[in-house]
Formats: structure tokens, sequence, C-alpha cells
């Protein structure tokens, strides 16, 4: 077995003391299970292993991307697992564990600055222009998360183990939507089992584009990219809630407090849509969201420094 091997199969654990009184359960899926402690792990494989089988990937290439954090960590795990060198647009947005991880990993990091650490259209749009710049060198591979659809595929795996742990017994699924190519994937496959679930996108409050809303900075890393992902499929999405930061970051602390999970600003956001989803539902239904990655990847922020 190596590494790669140990992407997926995560645990499916009930929330006991953060749901709504009547309302319906909510499980999560501890994502910080795979290998980088993060979702991202899925979608790393799979578009690496999907270019190798094509001829699109070829030995002694370099990967580029540009990536607030996690999925950079997760290319470079997959990288030096098969030997590749990696180059790594980032910023200082993002949070110092992750940026460290990935140069821990062997990834080489080119920082494009912020304007005051948030995340902004302009911050995604100038670090997509410095990939694409290093990714004209010869032999790389820009692996382009934001258009590339075998990252959709990576996520098919997850949808078919929600739906085999709930044994088919869920009403809806919730998730933060950034490339949305976790929630395309994870929707493909659970409403070809079941065409009625609901599946609920969520975005920052600050930037709600997806609901018409302007574009606007905001700290929840990772999502709300500022204008709508081109892997976006509204067909796909039934319902779309807006969570702010601040929210976002108190339910993380809720989490960690009354359910010793301690999980990421996005996971906050997950867990507060989910519970809004619940109370409508009523007791006696499911809902499933994801711990997309570990609050770890955020002990030098304010989401759980000190509070």
């Amino acid at each position: 077995m190596d590494i790669l091997q140990a992407i997926g199969s995560t645990s499916l654990l009930r929330l006991r003391k953060v749901v709504p009184r009547n309302g319906a359960q909510v499980f999560v899926k501890l994502e910080w299970e795979n290998p980088t402690g993060s979702v991202k792990d899925r979608m790393a494989r799979a578009v690496i292993e999907r270019a190798e089988a094509d001829g699109r990937l070829q030995p002694g290439d370099t990967v580029v991307e540009y990536t607030g954090g996690s999925t950079g960590t997760s290319l470079a795990l997959v990288c030096a697992a098969k030997g590749y060198r990696i180059r790594i647009v980032s910023s200082d947005a993002f949070s110092r564990e992750k940026l460290d991880h990935m140069a821990a990993l062997g990834a080489e990091l080119t920082l494009v600055p912020s304007e005051g650490g948030l995340t902004t259209r302009k911050l995604i749009l100038d670090m997509i222009e410095a990939a694409r710049a290093l990714s004209q060198e010869p032999h790389t591979y820009w692996t382009d998360q934001l258009n590339n659809q075998d990252s959709i595929v990576g996520y098919y795996a997850l949808g078919e183990e929600i739906w085999s742990q709930t044994q088919g017994k869920i009403a809806a699924f919730v998730h933060c939507v950034g490339t949305a190519a976790s929630s395309r994937g994870v929707a493909t496959v659970l409403k070809r089992y079941k065409p009625g679930i609901r599946i609920v996108a969520v975005e920052p409050a600050e930037s709600s584009v997806l609901l018409g809303g302007p574009p606007g900075p905001h700290k929840i890393e990772g999502v709300g990219i500022g204008y709508t992902p081109p892997l976006w499929e509204p067909a796909l999405v039934d319902e779309i809630v807006a969570v702010g930061t601040e929210d976002a970051k108190d339910m993380a602390r809720r989490l960690a407090r009354e359910e010793a999970l301690f999980a990421g600003t996005s996971s906050g956001a997950n867990v507060l849509a989910a519970l809004q989803v619940a109370e409508r539902l009523g007791a006696g239904a499911r809902v499933v969201t994801l711990m997309a990655d570990s609050g770890l990847k955020y002990l030098s922020t304010d989401v759980h420094r000190g509070r």
C-alpha cells in the first residue's frame, strides 16, 4: 500500500449537540482523515492520474497550479509520491500552515500579495494569471482546477461512500462552493441514485455571487472565488445558502467545544447551512455535509486562537 491508497473511505459521524431540536439528523463526513487532512486529496489524485493516463502529463514534467492552500497541499502530496516537480501559486491571504505544508511536501511557492489578507475576485484572477505564465514553460502541466473536469470525477467516490454509509437514507447534501467540483461530483452520484435528493450549495454571504449578489472580500478560505466558477452546474443544485465569515468561524469554534470536532472555517459554514436545512426538513430526515479540512490548518489564524 502507498500513501495514495489511503485517500478516501472516510468516517461518517452524526452530530449530537449543535443540532436543532426536532430537526433532521445531521451527519458529517470527516474528510480530514485523508493524508493531507483535506477533501482535496481526492481531486488531486484524480487530476494527476487521469492526465498521466492520456499523456497530458509525462515523466519529468512539472505540475503547476494556483490555490488557496488545500489543493496545493494535496497536489504536492501526489507529486511527491509520484516524483513530479510542482510549482504552486498562492497568497498571503491563506493560512501559514497551508503554505508551510505545501513547501514541506516539496512545492515551490510563488505568493501573490492580497489586500489585507482577504480573498477577493482580483486576488483569484491575479493568481490564475501567475499560474498561466508559469504554465508556458516547456514540459509543464497546468492542472487548472477551476476548469478541469477531471476534478469532478475525483469526487464520484465520495458520493458513493455517502450513499453506502447512509444506506440511501439521505434527504439532503450540503457543501460550500469553491471550484464547484466537489459539490458537482457528489451531486451527480447522489442524484443518479435518488433524483429527489436536495443538493444545497453554500457560499460566503460577503460574496454571494451565486445568489446574484456582488463579489466581496471574505475569510472563508478555499470557497467563494468572487464569480461563478466554470464547473458550476446549476441544474444539479436545489438551493443556495449564504453564510457570513464570522458565523462560520463561530460554528467552527462550537464544533470544537461541543462536538469535539476540530474543523476549519468552511466546515463551520457547511454545518451552519446544514443545520438550517435540517430545521426545515424536520425529524426523521437525514442531512449530510463535509468536514472539508482540519482546524490544524488554521492555528495561526483567529478561527480558534484565543477564543
